[in-house]
């Protein structure tokens, strides 16, 4: 057994951690086996789509990544829901409800149609959106043309609809959000609140 010298002890550790370097760098055997283990990145091919949080007040900004070819007929699978990095409400983070949207998305319990009770009955049936939408409309046309208030006890026109309200949605954007308040106010409604002062 020789003696080992500090001077060759640095020595012989400096040979070693050069020789696994240009291994680790490609210049040897390791090059080939890591590039062998290397997977493709999952989200390569995906389509990358820029949405917002539908769950809470925040509006929280997200990317969702889905596969498929966009054709008009075919529907896209989503496979990736993160925060988006680049929103100035959440810089790419999300909450635990926010960071399950996959699991809702694809949970077999979503409802993909609107459902309808009609009055007297105890279940709810499909219908179309043509059919909810014009329920919709009908019953707000009613109710508005019975209780729509053109002027005040004074003689002082006011235009207003007390009878129904609006509770719009946070997960829209500064400009969906005037459009909607703008709607409300011109319908004449008082009764309007957002979900994001909730």
């Amino acid at each position: 057994m020789t003696d080992l010298s500090r001077r060759g002890f640095i020595k012989l550790t400096g040979a070693g951690l050069a020789a696994s370097s240009l291994g680790a760098l490609g210049f040897g055997f390791t090059g080939e086996a890591l590039a062998a283990s290397v997977r493709p990145f999952k989200l390569t091919h995906a389509t990358e789509t820029r949405n917002t949080c539908t769950y809470c007040s925040v509006a929280c900004g997200i990317l969702i990544y889905s596969l498929g070819d966009r054709a008009k007929n075919a529907k896209s699978n989503i496979i990736h829901i993160e925060g988006d990095p680049d929103h100035p409400v959440n810089r790419g983070t999300l909450c635990p409800k926010g960071s399950a949207l996959l699991d809702i998305v694809h949970a077999p319990t979503r409802l993909h149609f609107p459902k309808y009770r009609a009055p007297g009955t105890n279940e709810f049936k499909q219908v179309s959106w043509d059919f909810a939408l014009t329920r919709i409309a009908t019953l707000m046309k009613q109710d508005r043309d019975a209780n729509f208030i053109a002027k005040n006890d004074a003689g002082t026109t006011v235009n207003r609809w007390l009878s129904t309200g609006m509770l719009a949605a946070s997960a829209a954007s500064n400009e969906a959000a005037y459009l909607t308040w703008k709607v409300a106010r011109a319908f004449g409604m008082l009764v309007f609140d957002n979900q994001a002062r909730v």
